[in-house]
């Protein structure tokens, strides 16, 4: 069944006088910057009344307003009553107890706003209804890259277009490390800085293996592509295989190396995937450093359009989550934006770079171009760096756009070459 992003009449107070309520639900890095622009920005028509985190009091700050209350007690303030909160910002993550707070609050005549990706890409449809059903908003424009207003962009400005293809690095985490590794670091030395300065968690595994970005390219898909996908039939590949030396071939190649979300229509069809890709210098992908994030979408009508900036931390998802609330308070409401059920099949395309390593014999080149050449897949060029061991010697082939089954099996059947080290590394190359 068809499913959309209804807009609703408010429920909120209609008397100017009084400003609506804001309770914080998760008073951490996000959530103290949300706080800190209502205490010193003041937006008309907003007021922070509660804070709520557990064990509270290690969390008291004195630069709060003495007026707000400070509680760890969840149901009291999701509880229908006078002189409660009329929007909670949910910004706990993850899927529990984040989502029975916000399913508390929308049936209990509460807006509200979240920076929750997992929430809104697992459960989104489901608590858009609920809201729509109590005449209540639900509004999630910090959910993907942060402070970068993809979410409002792709739900008003580019509402008259028909979006045919979405792509971005929506992984803070990631494109620190890769941008780290373009200048030389190795990925276990990037990782243990990441982790120092707070870019990525001690269990890395959610960034790394992709799993974050598939949770917001699927949000993406549904405002962008109008379809509805479950997370976890988006395919996701680690960028924990990549080294040093692919980034000194992709310098060869007039490329870089980057976490690429991607999903696009074809004759029909959807495809959609999150994987490290070799892309070229002349991308504005390529362009990213640090913890930005990008998206570009390609539009029908309009073309290319190109969303950048800082996609993680806290003054800058703070804003996007603020720009939520001052949109509530000024009597804005959404856009709908009707979607409908698809499956993820549909195969790219695309050229491939393949990494082999191998203890160098006679026949190895000869090997690798006859099983590509059973699967139809032509060799575009094969690329080989002087000064490394015979006995442990990395070398590149790159390949014209094929199927990633049929590479697939090509590969399988090289796979059992006694000259091979190790598992070939296999990178698609983004192309325009």
């Amino acid at each position: 069944m068809s499913q959309s992003s209804a807009s609703v009449s408010s429920s909120f107070p209609t008397n100017s006088s009084r400003p609506l309520r804001v309770a914080i639900f998760g008073f951490g890095t996000v959530g103290s910057s949300v706080a800190r622009i209502l205490v010193e920005s003041a937006p008309a028509g907003l007021e922070l009344t509660h804070i709520v985190n557990r064990n509270v009091d290690r969390k008291r700050v004195d630069w709060v307003p003495a007026s707000v209350t400070w509680t760890e007690d969840t149901e009291s303030i999701l509880a229908r009553s006078p002189g409660g909160p009329d929007i909670i910002v949910e910004l706990a993550g993850g899927l529990q107890p984040a989502g029975d707070w916000v399913r508390k609050a929308l049936t209990s005549g509460k807006s509200v706003v979240t920076a929750n990706k997992k929430l809104i890409a697992y459960h989104g449809l489901e608590l858009e209804s609920m809201a729509a059903a109590n005449g209540l908003h639900l509004l999630y424009g910090a959910a993907v890259a942060g402070g970068i207003p993809v979410i409002p962009g792709l739900e008003h400005g580019l509402a008259g277009d028909r979006v045919d293809r979405v792509e971005g690095i929506l992984n803070g985490t990631c494109n620190f490390i890769l941008s780290k590794m373009e200048a030389g670091a190795e990925y276990g030395a990037v990782l243990a800085e990441a982790q120092a300065l707070g870019y990525a968690e001690a269990d890395p595994t959610e960034d790394v293996a992709g799993y974050d970005a598939r949770a917001k390219l699927s949000i993406l898909i549904r405002l962008a592509l109008r379809a509805q996908v479950h997370p976890e039939d988006i395919l996701a590949c680690p960028i924990t295989e990549v080294t040093a030396i692919d980034f000194s071939y992709a310098r060869d190649l007039n490329c870089t190396i980057r976490q690429i979300a991607r999903a696009e229509r074809v004759d029909g069809h959807l495809a959609a995937t999150v994987r490290p890709m070799l892309v070229p210098l002349t991308s504005p992908l390529a362009w990213s450093r640090g913890t930005e994030n990008m998206v570009v979408t390609t539009g029908h009508y309009g073309g290319d359009v190109v969303f950048s900036g800082h996609g993680a931390g806290g003054h800058p998802t703070a804003v996007a989550v603020v720009s939520d609330l001052v949109g509530l308070a000024q009597g804005s409401c959404r856009i709908a934006i009707p979607s409908k059920p698809a499956t993820v099949g549909t195969e790219l395309e695309v050229p491939h770079y393949i990494r082999f390593t191998v203890s160098d014999r006679p026949g190895i080149v000869a090997g690798i171009a006859g099983a590509l050449a059973r699967e139809n897949i032509n060799l575009n060029a094969i690329l080989q760096k002087p000064g490394f061991s015979l006995d442990k010697l990395p070398f590149v082939v790159t390949v014209e756009p094929c199927k990633t089954s049929s590479l697939k099996r090509a590969l399988k059947e090289i796979g059992q070459m006694s000259a091979l080290l190790e598992k070939p590394l296999d990178l698609q190359m983004l192309e325009k």
